[in-house]
């Protein structure tokens, strides 16, 4: 038996049940209260993730310090790098797992969504049909159309959650000391491109069933937000006040 059937059944209960709140939109207001629920309970795996990538970024003035020191000797520096890792008790992938175990959940509601469940996709946000895509709401009425209103929301949020979050990932980069480099191989690169990757949210939503649209850029914003109250700065992590600070700013990370 399929489980998104019963979560199906689940998500049209609590649409009729908050359905004199938001009247035909209900089963919207449903999507979206659900996906919140959901994110509040996988928090714990967030902060998990958060502490880990803490305690990577606080050792990133040593790794520097020992790849400048064992410049040239591969060996050396794998074995000074494990120490500090050991010492610290912080470790290279710290943050992956939690971050991993939360996939097959995102995977769920997004296919729930997209598919409909218990005649999901049947009702409707504004008069636009959650089953409906925008190439449809455009020949319904155009972009400014009852319909293209409901989409030129959803990408006037994700266009501002996208933007804080480039303008975010460059004032953290303008933080960072000069000549420090990431914890992990390529994590430079990533910090680059990840911030850009939130426009192409816009394309999912323009592509995907308005209900699954909801699901998305609900998520979007509650990751945003997250990581934002995750990743604040704290003055033991910024102060960047020599080796043993960072050692102390990573094990504070490790056990916090």
């Amino acid at each position: 038996m399929s489980v998104f059937g019963p979560l199906g059944d689940l998500l049209a209960h609590g649409a009729q049940a908050i359905e004199p709140l938001f009247g035909a939109s209900a089963t919207a207001a449903a999507i979206v209260l659900c996906t919140l629920a959901v994110r509040a309970a996988l928090h714990p795996l967030a902060r998990a993730a958060a502490r880990g990538e803490k305690a990577r970024t606080a050792l990133a003035p040593q790794l520097t310090a020992l790849q400048r020191k064992h410049k040239g000797d591969p060996e050396k520096l794998r074995r000074a790098t494990t120490e500090l890792y050991a010492t610290t008790g912080a470790s290279p992938l710290a943050g992956c797992l939690p971050s991993l175990l939360q996939l097959p959940v995102f995977f769920v509601m997004y296919h729930l969504f997209s598919t409909g469940g218990s005649g999901l996709l049947g009702h409707t946000l504004l008069g636009a049909p959650l089953g409906g895509h925008w190439a449809q709401a455009l020949a319904d009425g155009g972009p400014f159309g009852p319909h293209g209103l409901v989409y030129l929301g959803l990408f006037a949020l994700v266009t501002a959650v996208a933007t804080w979050n480039l303008r975010r990932a460059r004032a953290a980069a303008a933080r960072r000391p000069a000549g420090e480099t990431p914890a992990m191989p390529g994590a430079a690169g990533l910090t680059k491109v990840l911030p850009l990757l939130s426009y192409a949210t816009l394309i999912t939503v323009a592509v995907v069933p308005l209900a699954a649209a909801l699901y998305v850029v609900t998520t979007t914003a509650w990751t945003a937000v997250e990581r934002a109250l995750l990743h604040r700065d704290r003055p033991a992590e910024a102060s960047g006040k020599g080796r043993d600070g960072a050692a102390r700013a990573a094990a504070v990370a490790v056990r916090s």
